[in-house]
């Protein structure tokens, strides 16, 4: 009976210990998981922010930059852009159509190892090169990215209008 007391005492410490160690590494791993989220995702941020920049001064080849090798872009009432020539192909028609002064404003961003998407909306003017025209621009948009080499790129890319033509 004296040792089970014994017993009871040396183990009852140990467990807590190893119950607080347990507690502790999931934290920090917590801690860890969350600082490393936020840095993927602010590397997503400033992806759109380069994004942005091509749309606003019409570089077709950053845009293309931008994207995977077997990317996807696409654009409302406009055939899809598919692969790096697809894409740059696409972009270079719609900037000799029309030049954009816009800004994301991001809704939300989910990472998912190297894969991650975000919902964005963009807001500002359209000027229409044929007719001199300069009309707002209004759109919602859904990014899907994947993480290669260590970078993120646009996989996928779609977007629509908020408010119908007229």
């Amino acid at each position: 009976m004296k040792w089970m007391v014994i017993a009871a005492f040396v183990v009852t410490p140990l467990a807590s210990w190893s119950q607080n160690e347990n507690s502790e590494l999931k934290l920090k791993t917590t801690e860890n998981r969350t600082i490393m989220e936020k840095q993927e995702k602010q590397k997503i941020k400033d992806l759109l922010g380069e994004y942005q920049k091509s749309l606003n001064t019409s570089d077709a080849r950053l845009a293309q930059s931008l994207y995977t090798k077997d990317g996807m872009f696409m654009p409302t009432e406009a055939p899809s852009g598919i692969g790096a020539e697809g894409i740059l192909k696409s972009y270079e028609f719609v900037f000799s159509q029309i030049q954009l002064n816009i800004e994301f404003y991001i809704e939300e961003i989910q990472v998912e190892g190297n894969m991650a998407f975000a919902i964005t909306s963009s807001k500002g003017t359209t000027l229409i090169h044929a007719t001199g025209d300069k009309i707002p621009e209004a759109n919602r948009e859904l990014f899907v990215f994947e993480k290669v080499n260590g970078d993120w790129k646009i996989a996928r890319y779609m977007f629509n209008k908020t408010e119908p033509s007229k």
